[in-house]
Parts: C-alpha cells; sequence; structure tokens
C-alpha cells in the first residue's frame, strides 16, 4: 500500500478541530485554566466510577436487579458514546470559555437531579445529564491543551491528562466506600455538588477563549442513527437479562432489531457523508489493516473488561459480605499501580514498538479474567486483590500500545477521525460487555434458584462464572489478535489526500 504523506497536525481527542499551533503568550492564567478543566474532568470522571461500589446498596435500598442496576452505569457509557462524537462541532462551533460553562452547567444540573432523585428513575436521569457534560469536558481539556501549550511542553501536559484518566477510577470507589459507611448513596452527589458548582463559577471567570471557530454544519440524521444504533443493541442485551426474573416491558428481540438496522443505516449514512468530508464518523479509517485490527483487540478489551469491573464490587459485597469501604480497598492499588505503569509503558512503546507490549498486556489480562473462575464462596480477600492488581497490570500494557499504534497507522486527515472512532467505540463496548455480563450473570444465577442475587450467594457464584467464562473467552480471543498487528507508522508530510 502507497505511504501517505501530510502535515501532521494535533489530534484532540476524537475531534475534527482546527487549532491554533501555539499562542503567543503561555502564562499563569493559561496554566490554570489547563488545571481547571483537568479537575473538572476529574470530577466528572469521579463521578462516573461511584456507582460501582455504590450498586449493592442501591439494589437493596431501592429493590431494583442487577440487571436495572447497571444502567446506572450503562446509560453514562452509552449517552457518552453518541455525544463525543458530536463534541468536535461544538468545539468548532463555540468558544472555549463558552463550551466549558455549557458543559459544567449541564454536567452540576445532572448532579443536582441525582442528588435529589426521589427513585430509580430520576437517578438515571441524572446520570444520563452528568455524562452530557462530562462527554464534552472529557475532549474539551485535549484541545486546550493542544491549542495554548507551546509544543515543547504539550506532552508533559498530555502526560497530566492520562494521570487523571488513570487516578480518578481510583478514587471513585474509595469516596463512595468512605460514604457508604456512614452516608446513603445520595450524599455522592451531594458532596460533589458545590465542588462541581465551584469548579464552574471560577472556571467561567478565568477560563481563556482559544482556538479557531468556523463555521460547520452538523448532520443531524447521524445523531439520530447513532441513538438508535448503540441505544438499541444495548437496551435489547439488558433487556434479555430482565426476561430470567419476569416478562420486560418489551420483548428485547425488537430493540435488537431496531439497533442493528439503525447500525445498517449510520454505516451507509457515513460512507455517504465522508465523499465530502463531512461523516460523523470518517469509515475509511478501517481500510488501514493496523487501525481495523488495533480496533478489534481494543473493543474485544472493553466489553471483557468494563463488565468485570462491574461485577466484582457486586461479588465481594454480595457473596463475601465485605462492605462498601472494603470493596472500594481492594480496588484502589490496582488502580495505582496502573496508574504508575502508564508513563512507564509509554516509554516503552516510543523505544521499542507497541505490538509486544500490546500482546503481554492483554495476555495478562486474559489470565487475570481466567483466574477469576476460581472465585468462590469463600475466597479469601488476598486472593481478590492479587487478581485485580494483575488485571490492572495488564491493562496498563492494553490501552497505550492500541492508541499508539492505531492512531500512528493514519494519515494526519484521517487521525481525528480514528480517535473519535476509538472513543466511540470504548463507550458503547463497555456499555455492550456491561449489559452482556450482567444478562448471563442473571440468567444463570435464576436457573440455581437465586431470583434475589443478594439472599443466593452459591446462585450469584454460578452466574458469576458464566460471565467470567465469557469475559475470559472474549479476552483470548483479543490475545490472538492481538499477534496479527502490524505497526506501520505513517510519515505525515505536506500535499497527500485521505484514503
Amino acid at each position: 500500500m502507497q505511504r501517505e504523506h501530510e502535515q501532521a497536525t494535533p489530534t484532540t481527542g476524537g475531534l475534527h478541530t482546527t487549532l491554533t499551533p501555539g499562542v503567543a503568550t503561555f502564562g499563569a492564567r493559561e496554566r490554570l485554566a489547563i488545571m481547571l478543566l483537568l479537575g473538572s474532568c476529574f470530577i466528572a470522571v469521579v463521578n462516573e466510577t461511584v456507582m460501582g461500589v455504590a450498586t449493592a446498596p442501591l439494589m437493596r435500598e431501592m429493590s431494583i436487579s442487577a440487571a436495572q442496576a447497571q444502567w446506572l452505569t450503562t446509560a453514562y457509557m452509552l449517552t457518552m458514546s453518541v455525544i463525543i462524537p458530536m463534541s468536535g462541532f461544538l468545539i468548532r462551533r463555540l468558544s472555549t470559555r463558552t463550551l466549558f460553562a455549557a458543559a459544567m452547567s449541564v454536567f452540576t444540573v445532572g448532579t443536582l437531579i441525582a442528588a435529589l432523585a426521589p427513585g430509580f428513575s430520576i437517578l438515571l436521569v441524572g446520570r444520563v445529564v452528568q455524562a452530557a457534560g462530562t462527554a464534552v469536558l472529557s475532549p474539551l481539556v485535549m484541545t486546550t491543551i493542544a491549542t495554548v501549550a507551546p509544543p515543547g511542553q504539550r506532552g508533559r501536559l498530555m502526560g497530566y491528562v492520562s494521570v487523571v484518566f488513570a487516578s480518578a477510577p481510583a478514587f471513585g470507589p474509595v469516596l463512595s466506600g468512605l460514604v457508604l459507611q456512614w452516608l446513603n448513596w445520595r450524599w455522592l452527589f451531594v458532596i460533589m455538588l458545590p465542588i462541581a458548582v465551584l469548579a464552574l463559577v471560577v472556571g467561567v471567570w478565568l477560563m481563556p477563549s482559544v482556538g479557531v471557530r468556523r463555521r460547520v454544519r452538523i448532520d443531524a440524521l447521524s445523531i439520530v442513527l447513532a441513538g438508535f444504533a448503540f441505544g438499541g443493541i444495548v437496551y435489547g442485551l439488558s433487556a434479555v437479562g430482565s426476561l430470567a426474573v419476569g416478562a420486560p416491558t418489551l420483548s428485547p428481540w425488537i430493540p435488537l432489531a431496531v439497533g442493528g438496522a439503525g447500525i445498517v443505516s449510520f454505516v451507509w449514512r457515513q460512507l455517504v457523508l465522508q465523499r465530502e468530508d463531512r461523516a460523523l464518523l470518517d469509515l475509511r479509517v478501517f481500510l488501514r489493516p493496523t487501525f481495523a485490527r488495533s480496533m478489534i483487540v481494543f473493543v474485544a478489551s472493553s466489553v471483557s473488561l468494563f463488565g468485570v469491573l462491574f461485577l466484582l464490587p457486586l461479588y465481594a459485597q454480595n457473596v463475601l459480605g465485605f462492605g462498601p469501604l472494603v470493596t472500594g480497598i481492594i480496588v484502589l492499588p490496582g488502580s495505582i499501580v496502573s496508574a504508575a505503569l502508564a508513563p512507564v509503558v509509554g516509554r516503552l512503546v516510543d523505544a521499542r514498538g507497541g505490538k509486544w507490549v500490546l500482546v503481554a498486556g492483554t495476555a495478562i489480562t486474559a489470565l487475570s479474567l481466567w483466574s477469576m473462575l476460581l472465585f468462590g464462596e469463600h475466597t479469601h480477600i488476598a486472593q481478590l486483590f492479587a487478581t485485580n492488581l494483575l488485571m490492572n497490570i495488564g491493562l496498563a500494557g492494553v490501552f497505550t500500545p492500541i492508541y499508539a499504534m492505531a492512531l500512528g497507522s493514519l494519515p494526519a486527515s484521517l487521525a481525528s477521525h480514528g480517535s473519535a472512532t476509538l472513543n466511540t467505540a470504548q463507550q458503547l463496548a463497555a456499555a455492550a460487555g456491561t449489559a452482556l455480563l450482567v444478562t448471563l450473570m442473571t440468567l444463570f444465577s435464576v436457573r440455581h434458584g437465586g431470583v434475589q442475587l443478594a439472599e443466593s450467594p452459591a446462585a450469584m457464584v454460578a452466574g458469576l462464572r458464566v460471565a467470567f467464562l465469557t469475559s475470559s473467552l472474549i479476552a483470548t480471543a483479543g490475545v490472538i489478535i492481538a499477534l496479527f498487528v502490524r505497526e506501520t507508522p505513517v510519515q505525515r508530510t505536506a500535499g497527500a489526500k485521505p484514503v
């Protein structure tokens, strides 16, 4: 295949954004703005992860099943998967200050709704509104750094982004455990509300407006089709689980069919729009074998891992009898190790290439998932701790090389589309994986007489083993595919067209 040559331009976490390559001044105000954005992202990601440890108490207090409770996580990820591709349009149309104010306001309103929620349905609405704000905040911080920071400081500042996204998931479960040790779930949002308001006020006051704004059109039909496609598939998978505990309000095959038709229609629409460079997600990225194979590994890893991350706190609390605080502490060291290893893995990928780092990372992760089949009703806390630690070590070697190889194989004109596709696929795969594994756990737990999972640890273990087996098989498939990923970096010099 002929090598593409293009002028490199900064990528912004999956966004098609026109950037100013450095600014005349980069002083205390700009640094403060970036730190404020990083802090806001930290708050948002913590809120995304606090519900894992809170799931079991919520199930008891609201008398809901695991299949229902998982929507507090699944709906969050699903909302982000639909909105992330839209954020490129928003960043090009609105100033940084305006967009930050809008995103943080939406997140704050969602936090308020969740804090005041009288029941599960309103709490779910609050989580969806929170996710809508988070989906814009995450790429906005990348865009701002790429726009206001001098080239010599961008790498270090991007490193701070990696630390935020690696450390926040470690802090969330511990915060949740501490709060739930003495207070109820509502305080998870009450505590965060004044912090979110403070970040909003200070951000509106200090945030500089950067970047180049221009008129761009967004294809509304693509957004609608994405909602039907992603929402239908994930809702259908979740509805299958409700068959085990009673007739669902809607046959799961209806949303699955709608989702399938939506995916076909969405792909067709993007193929039409990319002829005019107006696609929400330009699918020409899949013409690059390195990107396509990396994407398969990425999806397999996301499906297998995020569902397990939802199930582990349920297992620790409902089967082993640990409280929320102990559960949060169990997962803390693994997340800290993963965050600490992230820059080391990055340097290793730069020095030695990403393929064998990826193979090692996927293999270690798969091994940790297979070892979860040994979990039972009386598993020692040390075994649970060690397994979670091993899984996080593997995780450190999965996502960094995937991003490096997948995006490095694309010409500059497709790099932002590739990043958007990866980020959207991660959210969708995580939502679908959570729904799938919870569905399998519920179905097989009920077969063993465990309609109320918290009251039947033996039945829950039977269901969990099926879910863990499924996750292990998917992760193992990812290891095999990783062996066939070839590194084909593109030299980007001027003058080339997209594939």
